[in-house]
């Protein structure tokens, strides 16, 4: 089994740039467009980071934590790094993509691959209509925000407002309101990952809401359609005993 090459990135912490000196001068590294994996050294976030820098580049990331929580991360260890990765398991993420139109009539397109989430940009609470593909499904949701996730992300943000946990094979999104005001009972939904969702602010005005994907933010929101891309492919490898459909079913157990 032939020695694959690998590049190191580092979030700018100094655990993190510590293990990348560690770990550069202890195993030959080469570019990151010369490598076969990619060894990211950090925390959620900036694994992140790299899955959206890297996105084109059709390289499988390794993740190593150096950061809090590190759900998306294997644990560090500096020895045998190269038949950790030989080993590892590889799990393919498709993340979203998130159209909008502004107010203004501009438009724009960004990536997540942990969630879509829209929030009130002022004091008052959202009103937002939302269609599944192209049937109304919601006349008026009146709340501080709504989600959009992916298995992935569904620890994440989703998680924090009380959202579902999905497993990773399950082909489902999740949809999950922020503080919803009305219908007061409705806790969210959980989608085929096959359905395109579209988000109507009602209130451009008085009321108006901002839309992020990941990382990307756009406010003035009028039209927020969301679906997941089957067409980008995103590998991440993790260790046999702590791969991500343990983990996301682990996570269920906690108390």
């Amino acid at each position: 089994m032939s020695r694959k090459r690998v590049a190191f990135v580092a979030s700018e912490t100094e655990r993190a740039t510590n293990a990348l000196e560690c770990l550069k001068n202890k195993y030959k590294a080469v570019p990151p467009d010369q490598a076969d994996v990619i060894v990211a050294l950090g925390g959620d976030g900036f694994m992140l980071e790299t899955l959206h820098q890297f996105i084109g580049l059709d390289v499988p990331i390794y993740g190593m934590n150096r950061g809090t929580i590190g759900f998306l991360l294997n644990e560090y260890n500096e020895d045998q790094l190269d038949i950790r990765i030989q080993k590892a398991v590889k799990i393919t993420l498709h993340p979203l993509r998130m159209s909008v139109e502004t107010v203004g009539g501009q438009k724009f397109e960004a990536l997540a691959i942990n969630e879509v989430s829209l929030h009130r940009d002022s004091r008052q609470a959202a009103s937002i209509g939302i269609d599944i593909d192209g049937i109304e499904r919601m006349q008026e949701l009146v709340c501080d925000g709504v989600i959009l996730s992916t298995p992935a992300g569904s620890t994440a943000y989703n998680l924090s407002a009380h959202g579902p946990i999905v497993p990773i094979g399950a082909s489902l999104l999740a949809m999950t309101p922020i503080s919803a005001f009305r219908p007061r009972r409705w806790r969210g939904a959980l989608l085929p990952a096959t359905a395109e969702v579209t988000f109507r602010t009602l209130d451009t005005e008085k009321r108006p809401i901002s839309a992020t994907a990941d990382f990307t933010e756009i406010k003035h929101v009028k039209r927020v359609s969301v679906r997941q891309d089957d067409s980008v492919d995103m590998n991440l490898l993790f260790d046999e005993e702590h791969n991500l459909e343990e983990r996301i079913i682990r996570e269920q157990f906690l108390p």
